[in-house]
């Protein structure tokens, strides 16, 4: 399977964890929500040009700012 995701403003707590939420699709089209709570970048590529990437964010869909809430407990 692969998915294309975008990042958002929104972090929730989950287990007491912060995770930023991303948004996306399966290359079927089928929307999807990622919690994200750690990132890494492999050894070799370039880190300052992902830091600077990582910093787009895009407001959360109208959805995923009703479905979730600041706080989850899973």
């Amino acid at each position: 399977m692969k998915v294309s995701l975008k990042s958002t403003t929104k972090i929730v707590k989950l287990n007491g964890i912060p995770a930023r939420i991303w948004e996306g699709k399966t290359d079927s089209g089928i929307k999807i929500h990622v919690f994200i709570t750690r990132i890494a970048v492999g050894e070799g590529e370039d880190q300052v040009q992902f830091q600077e990437e990582l910093q787009e964010c895009a407001l959360p869909s109208p959805e995923v700012e009703k479905a979730y809430p600041l706080s989850m407990i899973l």
